[in-house]
């Protein structure tokens, strides 16, 4: 700054350091986020440890693990710390860590054409999907083995114990592969948490496992020291029953995300471009924005972008949901991967690659199954400490039983060690019991599972859902605010009533009116300059001045006059008597149409309507609101009389109406209805409307409308009907009841089983078996969770 004080100029600095010393880069640092795919997840804990571990390390502000989709989530500070620090210690934790970019497609060169790189396409992590296939046959095959060598093993200890010499050496040789092999990984993953001092899934059944296999190795080997009685069938149905689960838990987790594999299966390969008058085929990372595409009947549309030419309609249902094929034509926009039915189509192409309607939808999609609901906070702090509590548990357990069992004893030096009446052998199957029946997988499970699949059968009905944040709001709503323009009408008023005062020429006056409205972007203005046009009228080219005067109108210069068109309150404000039109503009006005008063040179020379027809299905799906109990209210920037129309039309009561409403006042309208305790979902479109989306406690966004408004909200509509918002909320309130219930059985397996597996020893029918009911009763826990998370892939089926 003294320099250039001395060369004569003043200069202000926009960010002003902390310090003298403080380095400006460090100032203008901002957060970053990154994704992980992850690697040796077991269980809830392991997310959990992970988690926690991230979040030690100095510039990371935020991480969250998902188990169920094995992905992981940091926001740090660059400055602060990097992503390879980050996997050092995800590597430290003893688990791998990789992350998640979406590689660049290397354009093919081409010396015919002049071509920039090409935009990222949709990312497809097919390498991971493989490792999934090849990883599922593996553990299948694994698992058969367990199970052809468990069954004999089972059978023989059930019907033939201690029916023939060297029955244990057999049993010995059956269980150790099973032991061994198939339950290597509950081994390795339990010596892996070990070495950094911690604990997991792995550790509770390895532990249980191991102790009774080793136990039976020394009933086999020295009978006089510990009884002859062995527990192979225990350390091989332990092993053999969990496996199962975690096969069966994988393939079903495989299932909850097949919405994003269909998404990603949509995308065309090929367009057919027109380059130099020439008709050439181009894989679609090759195509770039402003080319011209020749899209046949029955072909996909391979990118979004606008119709120059041509008649068809298209099939947007797997896109939008909608099932009737929708007609397009010249000025019509259309979305990548949809279907061409009819016509010939000549196609511009406005977004490629990461931009495109599908990749959003992708994005979003996976960004919400990655996401955690507030309802998770109570399973994840009682996953951080389980499985260490459940360790001190088995292990007070053991003790218990084998102090009350040497009690109990007949007297010292009389215990028979041949039988099952050893208080250490009692001791050791019940501490074995509440090792192997702890269900962590479940807890871990339960929220994820439910968001994955409910989040997907959303984005296959055209409902785009943020996260598990946005669906545990969404089911508590009560009440529906609806922006009017674009959300409850078609957003595309037209041009219906001119009226002028008897010496006004109705010509001059649109004409002056249709040129003012060029300057500006809203869908009046549109009605008026198209309707202008569809009369014959030719405009000015642009208008000398142009104020836009935020939900009053304007005030423009056009060819020398001053020409002023807004509402009554405009016209009050630049004391402009507009009497004599009164009653035509009240006439307009209750026909439910938007009347705008038209001055020139300072006089109101006349009116002229504007009609924004109800989209087809409000009205059916304001009624269903209704019926479940929803209090629907509608918001506008228009007069009440015009307002009144429209809500008499699609059912909402006179009381539930907010009009003349300025585009600022709109968040602070759903404010005052918040303070009244009511939970309030907005639905809007345009850009005023995202301070609203924001604020309330639920914001929806009509797909048709702009990026900002679908950016702000917490449902994204892409069909942008209200009969949509009805199945949002329905999809929400499923989604949420399978939370609960997947919660439910995950707490109520170990609060019953946990103090079942103690008293084990009490229970006849348990006493030798309990740690063969209690692997049966873990695996199954993890599978129920995930099977009634599927139950949702129904939803709209019934």
């Amino acid at each position: 700054m003294q320099k250039v004080d001395a060369l004569g100029y003043k200069a202000t600095p926009l960010v002003v350091n902390a310090s003298p010393t403080a380095d400006a880069a460090d100032v203008q640092t901002e957060s970053r986020e990154t994704d992980f795919v992850l690697e040796g997840m077991t269980c809830a804990s392991c997310a959990m440890r992970i988690e926690k571990g991230l979040k030690k390390l100095p510039g990371v502000q935020d991480s969250q693990v998902n188990l169920a989709t094995e992905r992981g989530k940091v926001v740090y500070d660059p400055s602060q710390v990097s992503v390879e620090q980050m996997v050092q210690k995800v590597d430290a934790l003893g688990y791998k860590a990789t992350p998640l970019t979406a590689p660049v497609q290397q354009a093919a060169q081409s010396t015919a054409a002049k071509e920039t790189p090409a935009t990222p396409v949709v990312y497809q992590d097919t390498q991971r999907e493989q490792r999934r296939a090849a990883e599922l046959v593996r553990k299948r095959n694994l698992l058969l083995l367990g199970i052809v060598l468990t069954i004999p093993v089972a059978i023989l200890n059930m019907f033939f114990m201690n029916r023939f010499t060297g029955e244990n050496v057999l049993l010995f040789l059956l269980t150790t592969p099973v032991w061994a092999l198939v339950g290597w990984e509950f081994h390795r993953g339990a010596l892996k948490t070990l070495r950094h001092g911690s604990a997991n899934m792995d550790t509770l059944i390895s532990l249980g496992s191991t102790a009774a296999y080793l136990i039976s190795i020394v009933a086999t080997i020295f009978p006089h020291l510990v009884g002859a009685m062995t527990f192979y069938d225990t350390a091989a149905l332990i092993i053999t029953l969990i496996y199962l689960g975690k096969y069966l838990e994988v393939r079903a987790k495989g299932q909850t995300n097949e919405a994003i594999k269909k998404l990603m299966g949509l995308q065309a390969r090929t367009a057919h471009v027109l380059r130099s008058g020439e008709e050439i085929e181009l894989p679609i990372e090759r195509v770039q924005v402003g080319d011209e595409l020749i899209v046949r009947p029955g072909e996909k549309i391979p990118l979004d972008g606008q119709v120059i030419s041509g008649l068809s309609a298209v099939d947007e249902a797997m896109i939008t949901g909608e099932s009737m094929p929708v007609e397009k034509t010249s000025g019509d926009s259309v979305i990548g991967a949809t279907v061409n039915q009819r016509g010939l189509l000549r196609v511009q192409v406005t977004r490629v690659g990461a931009d495109t309607m599908l990749a959003s939808i992708i994005r979003m999609v996976e960004q919400a199954q990655g996401s955690k609901a507030p309802i998770q906070r109570l399973a994840d702090k009682i996953s951080s400490v389980f499985v260490p509590v459940v360790l001190v548990i088995a292990s007070l357990t053991f003790i218990a039983w084998a102090i009350v069992g040497n009690l109990l004893a007949p007297a010292p030096g009389a215990m028979d060690m041949t039988t099952a009446s050893n208080p250490w052998i009692t001791a050791l199957v019940a501490a074995v019991a509440v090792l192997v029946v702890a269900c962590p997988c479940a807890l871990g499970l339960a929220t994820p599972t439910a968001i994955m699949v409910g989040t997907g059968k959303g984005a296959e009905q055209g409902i785009l859902i943020k996260g598990g944040e946005s669906l545990e709001r969404i089911q508590a709503v009560n009440v529906v605010l609806l922006d009017k323009t674009g959300t409850i009408t078609r957003g595309k008023p037209e041009l219906t009533d001119v009226v002028a005062l008897p010496d006004v020429q109705v010509d001059v006056m649109l004409r002056l009116a249709a040129s003012a409205e060029q300057g500006s972007e809203h869908p009046l203005a549109n009605a008026l300059i198209e309707g202008a046009r569809a009369r014959g009228i030719t405009l000015a080219k642009q208008p000398e001045t142009f104020v836009a005067l935020a939900g009053r109108g304007l005030q423009a210069t056009v060819e020398g006059h001053s020409v002023l068109v807004g509402t009554r309150t405009l016209f009050k404000e630049q004391d402009i008597p507009s009497d004599s039109l009164s009653g035509q503009m009240t006439l307009v006005e209750e026909q439910g149409k938007t009347a705008m008063l038209i001055a020139i040179d300072q006089r109101a020379v006349g009116v002229v309507g504007v009609a924004d027809t109800v989209k087809a299905g409000s009205s059916e799906a304001v009624e269903k609101l209704q019926q479940q109990g929803l209090s629907v209210w509608m918001i506008t920037g228009d007069n009440l009389l015009t307002a009144q129309a429209i809500a008499d039309e699609v059912g909402i009561a006179p009381e539930h109406i907010l009009a003349e409403v300025l585009p600022e006042d709109k968040a602070n309208q759903v404010k005052c209805l918040q303070e009244q305790g009511l939970v309030v979902a907005f639905a809007g479109d345009g850009i005023n409307d995202a301070p609203a989306l924001v604020q309330a406690d639920a914001g929806i966004a009509m797909g048709t409308g702009t990026d900002i408004a679908m950016e702000a909200s917490d449902i994204t509509l892409v069909k942008g009907n209200l009969q949509s918002i009805v199945t949002a909320l329905n999809l929400s309130r499923s989604t949420m009841r399978t939370i609960k219930q997947n919660l439910f059985w995950a707490f109520a397996y170990n609060v019953i089983l946990i103090p079942t597996a103690i008293l084990s020893p009490l229970i006849p029918f348990l006493k030798e078996q309990a740690p063969i009911f209690a692997a049966a009763a873990m695996a199954l826990s993890s599978v129920t969770v995930v099977s009634n998370s599927l139950r949702l892939r129904r939803f709209g089926k019934r």
